[in-house]
C-alpha cells in the first residue's frame, strides 16, 4: 500500500480557498443577479407598453359613433403621438364590422380568439416586415337599425420597449461589473474575519513558554471549541509523556550506577585479596569493562537529560565560576590518583549569567572528564574563565595526545578521534557539550594547541 505524506506548509491555502470560494458565489449570484435584472425588466417594460397599447385602443373604439349613414371614427392623434413616445415606432390600425374592413389596414391580422367588449386581447406576429405588438376590442353599435359587431385593432413596434430593456440590462451589467471589482476586497475581508480567531488562537498558544503545559484557556468561536479540545488533550499527553521521561531518566540513573558501582567494588576487592596472577589479570579485565560501561552508561544518561533539559528549556540566574570550582572539586580525587595537575585561572570572582546549572555542571564535567582521561600522568590541565565586553568563554586546556582529524567532526554522536582506540569511551561526550552550549546560544569550540594538547571552550554572546 503507498501512502501519500504530506509536507509540513505544504498544503493548500485556508486563507486562498475561502477568497476564492467567496468570489465564485459572488460571480454566480452577479450572473443570476443581471439575469433577473433583465429578465424582470423586459417583463415590466412589456408589461407597460401592453398597458399603454390597451388604453390607445379603447380610446379608438370609445372615438367610433353610429351616424344615419354608417359609422363616423375620430381618430385620437394625442394617444398615437403617447404610443410614438418611447421611439421612432410604426403604428397599424384596422376597423372591421361584422369581420369587413371599415377603415384602415385590410390586411392587419385578425386577433387569435375574439375580444369580448372593450378588455383588450393581446398578441404578437409579423407584419409588412415588421414585429408588432397588437391588441383588439369589440363594441356592439346600432347602425341602419342592426346592432352590429365593431372590432377594433391596434398594433405597434416596439423598438423603444427594446431599447429599454438593452439600456436596463446593460446599466445592471455595469453594476454587476462594479460588484465583482469590490468583491476582491470583500472577500479578503471576510477570510481575515474567519480566519482571525484561528491567527488569534495560535499566537495563544506560540507565546506561551516552553514549559507551560497548562490547558488554553482562550475564548474562541463555537466551530473553533473542537481544535481547542483536541489542543488541550494533546498538550494533557505531552505533559504526562514528558513526566515520565524523567522520571524514567532518574530511575535509569540509579538503577544502572549503582548495580555497577558494586560490582567495581567488588571486583577491586577480589583484585586486591587474590594472589594468582590469572585471576588477577581476569578481575583487571572486568574492572575495566565494568569502568568503560559505568562511564558509557552515565554519558548515554547525560545525554538524555540534556535533551530533556534543552526542550524544556528554562533559564535562571547562576554563577558559572561556582559550577566550575564544583566540578574541578569533584573531578580532584581522579586527577590526584593520575598525578595530574589541575590549575584555575579566573574564579575568584563570581560569574553571572543566565542558564541551566544542571546542564552546565554537565558540559563542564564531560570536557574535564575528556581532558584528564587523554593527558599523561604528572601532565597539566588549565581551566580558565575569560569574560570580554562581548563573549563569556569558559576553556579547558590540557596537554594531552592532541586532535587528529577535523575537529569539527568530533561533536557529532558516537565518533571519536582517530589517535583515541586505545582509550575507551562512547563519543557522546563532545557532543553533549555541544547541545548545552547551542540549548544557551552559545558554541563548542575545539582546536589543537601549539604547545601540543587540546583547547576545548564555551562560548557565549555576553554583554
Amino acid at each position: 500500500m503507498i501512502r501519500t505524506m504530506m509536507r509540513p506548509g505544504g498544503g493548500v491555502s485556508l486563507r486562498r480557498r475561502l477568497v476564492w470560494q467567496f468570489i465564485l458565489l459572488s460571480a454566480v449570484l452577479v450572473a443570476g443577479l443581471a439575469f433577473t435584472v433583465g429578465w424582470v425588466a423586459d417583463r415590466a417594460s412589456r408589461a407597460s407598453q401592453d398597458a399603454v397599447l390597451g388604453a390607445a385602443v379603447t380610446a379608438v373604439a370609445d372615438g367610433i359613433r353610429s351616424v344615419d349613414d354608417g359609422l363616423e371614427l375620430e381618430l385620437p392623434y394625442g394617444t398615437f403621438s403617447m404610443l410614438g413616445a418611447m421611439g421612432e415606432e410604426r403604428i397599424f390600425y384596422a376597423v372591421r364590422v361584422d369581420g369587413d374592413p371599415a377603415t384602415g389596414y385590410d390586411d392587419l391580422p385578425m386577433p387569435p380568439m375574439p375580444p369580448e367588449g372593450l378588455v383588450p386581447v393581446f398578441w404578437s406576429t409579423d407584419f409588412r416586415d415588421a414585429r408588432l405588438r397588437l391588441a383588439s376590442v369589440s363594441r356592439s353599435l346600432l347602425i341602419e337599425d342592426r346592432a352590429r359587431q365593431v372590432v377594433v385593432t391596434l398594433g405597434q413596434t416596439r423598438h423603444g420597449q427594446a431599447a429599454i430593456a438593452r439600456d436596463t440590462a446593460r446599466s445592471a451589467a455595469w453594476a454587476a461589473a462594479a460588484f465583482m471589482a469590490l468583491a476582491l476586497p470583500v472577500a479578503l475581508l471576510a477570510a481575515g474575519a474567519v480566519l482571525g480567531p484561528i491567527r488569534r488562537l495560535a499566537q495563544v498558544v506560540a507565546a506561551r513558554g516552553p514549559r507551560d503545559l497548562r490547558p488554553v484557556r482562550h475564548q474562541t468561536p463555537r466551530e473553533l471549541q473542537p481544535l481547542l479540545r483536541s489542543i488541550n488533550g494533546l498538550i494533557a499527553r505531552l505533559r504526562a509523556a514528558l513526566e515520565m521521561t524523567e522520571t524514567f531518566i532518574f530511575e535509569a540513573a540509579h538503577r544502572i550506577r549503582t548495580p555497577l558501582s558494586l560490582v567495581r567494588t567488588e571486583a577491586e576487592l577480589a583484585l586486591s585479596e587474590t594472589d594468582d596472577p590469572a585471576t588477577a589479570a581476569r578481575l583487571r579485565r572486568i574492572v575495566r569493562a565494568v569502568g568503560e560501561s559505568s562511564r558509557s552508561a552515565n554519558q548515554i544518561l547525560d545525554h538524555a537529560m540534556v535533551l530533556y533539559r534543552s526542550d524544556q528549556f528554562a533559564a535562571g540566574p547562576l554563577d558559572i565560576a561556582a559550577i566550575v570550582q564544583e566540578v574541578v572539586r569533584a573531578t580532584a580525587p581522579i586527577a590526584e590518583m593520575r598525578e595530574i595537575e589541575v590549575t584555575t585561572e579566573g574564579l575568584a570572582l563570581p560569574v553571572q549569567m543566565h542558564g541551566d546549572a544542571r546542564m552546565f555542571e554537565i558540559a563542564l564535567r564531560n570536557l574535564m572528564d575528556n581532558a584528564l582521561k587523554y593527558t599523561p600522568s604528572e601532565g597539566h590541565v588549565h581551566v580558565a574563565i575569560r569574560p570580554s565586553r562581548t563573549e563569556l568563554r569558559i576553556e579547558v586546556l590540557d596537554d594531552g595526545r592532541g586532535i587528529e582529524g577535523d575537529p569539527a567532526a568530533l561533536v557529532a554522536r558516537f565518533r571519536r578521534g582517530g589517535n583515541v582506540g586505545d582509550t575507551g569511551g562512547s563519543g557522546l561526550g563532545l557532543t553533549i557539550v555541544s547541545e548545552v552550549a547551542a540549548a544557551h546560544g552559545g558554541r563548542l569550540i575545539v582546536a589543537p594547541r601549539e604547545t601540543g594538547g587540546t583547547c576545548a571552550a564555551l562560548s557565549f554572546p555576553w554583554a
